[in-house]
């Protein structure tokens, strides 16, 4: 994506995406419940939105761009769902200002606008989810 301000179909698309990823979400948590790795959350996201038919790229490779030089440095989106979209998943006690810091670095470098980060470790899913925008 551009770093131009979306309009308002855009904006339409990115919610719809949004709203899907945090309706799998919960669903695999009131399967689940909390307590498990971050690796069997994504794994079982992954699966109802492939279910859905939305397609979504799993450990997602992000370079870093400095200067003119395009760096690999380890950095792997969680989720990158229709091309436009990041998901950071955690399964932590809460989630911070750290996590909240990554996800728009995240956003930043991948050029995307918008992603949730949604921690699994909590007793009711929507008290651990956050929708993080990108301002840049």
């Amino acid at each position: 994506m551009t770093n131009v301000k979306p309009d308002q179909t855009d904006r339409t698309r990115l919610n719809e995406i949004t709203e899907a990823v945090i309706g799998a979400a919960i669903k695999v948590h009131r399967a689940l419940g909390p307590g498990l790795l971050e690796s069997a959350y994504e794994a079982c996201v992954v699966y109802e939105l492939q279910q859905l038919k939305i397609p979504v790229e799993r450990q997602k490779a992000l370079p870093l761009m400095y200067e003119d030089v395009k760096l690999d440095c380890g950095y792997r989106l969680d989720l990158l769902v229709a091309g436009c979209v990041v998901v950071e998943l955690k399964s932590v006690e809460k989630l911070t200002s750290v996590h909240e810091a990554q996800m728009i670095s995240y956003l930043k470098l991948s050029g995307c606008r918008v992603g949730p980060l949604i921690n699994f470790n909590v007793k009711v899913l929507k008290n651990g989810v956050r929708r993080v925008v990108s301002n840049f």
